[in-house]
């Protein structure tokens, strides 16, 4: 028996709410959002500074009614979005657990842990591209991902998986040796 709520889910779902409406508005939020904050477009003549909203607001019209009318993309962002949100998810509860078990007060994990705060980033980076190579389809309904993995597993026809892998590896070395020591940092030096 289908209860009030369901039955207002799939009138909103048959209405294009989550197809159409819910995408435009992330996609307008986020490059309005960018858009005021960088100010690329320009920005009054006024002593502020204020961002030209006007042309902000129709940029990220424009580029959000493009992202809706395509529907491959609408499709990635509906199938990556519940993932994203579970990594978030999964990032602040480890942020809580730190914050509950470790001191009393504020608590910086960035200034505090600058190297975990590091590999922190780049494990949610990783992670965010592995869901979204996983929602992005290949005409043959494959995702990016299985694509990759089965590239991979394959042997990756031989040569050019093997020259990829030993390029990134003497990219690493090279970025290894290079680097330096940290600066000390003192008045004079």
């Amino acid at each position: 028996m289908a209860s009030t709520l369901q039955n207002a889910i799939e009138f909103f779902r048959a209405f294009g709410l989550f197809d159409v409406v819910l995408p435009f508005l992330l996609i307008f939020t986020i490059i309005f959002a960018i858009l005021e904050k960088t100010r690329i477009l320009g920005h009054e003549g006024d002593e502020k500074q204020t961002p030209k909203k006007n042309l902000n607001a129709m940029v990220a019209f424009v580029v959000a009614l493009l992202v809706v009318a395509t529907n491959k993309v609408v499709s990635a962002i509906n199938a990556s979005l519940p993932n994203v949100v579970l990594l978030i998810v999964v990032f602040l509860s480890f942020l809580l657990m730190l914050g509950i078990f470790w001191q009393d007060g504020e608590f910086d994990f960035k200034k505090m842990h600058g190297t975990w705060y590091s590999i922190f980033t780049v494990l949610l980076f990783i992670g965010l591209i592995i869901i979204f190579m996983d929602a992005i389809k290949l005409d043959n309904g494959q995702s990016w991902l299985d694509y990759l993995i089965s590239f991979a597993g394959n042997g990756g026809s031989g040569s050019v998986f093997g020259s990829v892998v030993f390029l990134v590896i003497m990219l690493a070395a090279i970025a290894f040796v290079v680097r330096g020591p940290k600066p000390t940092g003192g008045r004079g030096e």
